[in-house]
């Protein structure tokens, strides 16, 4: 343990009149030595009201943040029917034609037996939202703090908001049959191809993902194929991992076929 004598004690530290700072302290599984000493113990800094509040910013006090997310998340949703997320862009204008394939892809997701999952936000999320709403179906808005969101949508009746887009992303496919991806921008994509490794590289099993609109998604299945697939970065299998369709039914059909209902 080398001198106590040589151990500094730092400025405001509470420790017992004649102690010395040791130079080498474990707290559970760290191990902190001589200047990296820590004044105090956990339950002392835990109980003690006053002094900084600093330590709520720092990243071990956010694992404890992000647990608390996912056993929320967990928790709120752990009793949902089958169902699938429904994924497309907040920038949808409402009353459009995107807007109300929305809402028809929820109304008939329901139908088929299924709660909707969307993002919670506005536009194609809302859409889906209010479709399965309107069948009297389980409707889900998963959201995230962006500071340009506005909220949940008002067709959501189960609503978690998450700080984490992580913690967001594994509630989607955990809880989740299968995905439905209307048109969207980054974000949409984000999850669009995070689904599509997880289904590539085996960490999800029968998941089907329909991508609706050709017109819209046509030309990144074209350069997956022409681009990604002719130049040996994917296999031409992996075109077989979705599916491309304007027609509501058919996209219904293809999840509800996919998990064997």
């Amino acid at each position: 343990m080398g001198n106590p004598e040589d151990a500094r004690i730092p400025e405001g530290a509470q420790i017992p009149e004649g102690a010395v700072k040791p130079e080498e302290q474990r707290l559970g599984p760290v191990l902190r030595r001589r200047d990296q000493v820590q004044p105090g113990t956990t339950d002392q800094r835990l109980l003690d009201t006053e002094g900084d509040s600093e330590w709520v910013h720092t990243d071990p006090w956010r694992v404890m943040r992000i647990q608390s997310e996912f056993v929320e998340g967990f928790g709120a949703l752990a009793e949902l029917p089958s169902a699938i997320s429904v994924f497309g862009s907040a920038r949808t204008p409402a009353g459009g034609p995107e807007y109300e394939a929305g809402v028809r892809i929820g109304k008939a997701l329901v139908e088929a037996g299924f709660a909707v999952i969307t993002g919670g936000g506005p536009g194609a999320m809302e859409a889906a939202n209010k479709g399965a709403r309107e069948a009297n179906g389980v409707s889900v808005g998963l959201g995230i703090e962006l500071p340009f969101e506005s909220g949940l949508n008002p067709h959501v009746d189960i609503g978690v908001n998450f700080r984490y887009f992580f913690v967001r992303k594994t509630m989607f496919v955990k809880y989740a049959q299968g995905f439905v991806v209307l048109p969207g921008g980054l974000g949409t994509l984000d999850e669009l191809f995070e689904a599509l490794t997880l289904v590539q590289t085996g960490k999800v099993t029968r998941f089907p993902i329909v991508l609706f609109g050709t017109a819209y998604w046509g030309g990144l299945v074209d350069w997956l194929r022409d681009t990604v697939v002719a130049g040996g970065k994917a296999s031409e299998r992996d075109l077989m991992l979705f599916h491309v369709t304007d027609d509501v039914e058919e996209a219904v059909r293809l999840v509800t076929k996919e998990v064997g209902r």
